[in-house]
């Protein structure tokens, strides 16, 4: 077995901004030249989270005020009175998507289902520069 870390960039919106990351996942991995084995994409930063989605217009609404419901912008967060920047909730979103996600590859391909896409949310309160890390153990 071999492991093989890559990353790439991207650059998100905030305020929770979906970014299909399939793709340059994709090309991570046949550029690694690894055939068979699992991969994790993880997200760099405390306030954005990785995950799968079908990655369609109805998801791109729902998934937002999904969130909205569970850790609501305009409320008042312990993190903003500590730290005065107003991002909270996007701390406590990040936390409950999680900062990583694995999937097997198999013949050099991710094994993702046929409506099924990698997706970076960045829910912070500004632009930002993302690191997504993509680290590979197979043959």
């Amino acid at each position: 077995m071999k492991v093989v870390s890559d990353s790439f960039d991207i650059s998100t919106r905030g305020n929770t901004d979906i970014i299909d990351v399939t793709s340059p996942v994709a090309d991570v991995l046949k550029k690694s030249g690894l055939k068979a084995g699992v991969l994790t994409v993880f997200i760099a930063g405390s306030t954005a989270g990785i995950t799968s989605i079908e990655y369609e217009p109805g998801l791109l609404q729902d998934l937002p005020e999904a969130f909205e419901k569970i850790a609501p912008v305009n409320k008042s967060y312990h993190h903003d009175a500590t730290w005065g920047d107003g991002n909270g909730y996007a701390h406590v979103r990040a936390a409950l998507l999680g900062s990583s996600f694995s999937v097997p590859f198999i013949n050099g391909r991710l094994k993702l289902g046929t409506w099924q896409q990698i997706v970076v949310i960045d829910f912070d309160n500004r632009s930002r520069n993302r690191e997504v890390i993509v680290q590979m153990l197979g043959e």
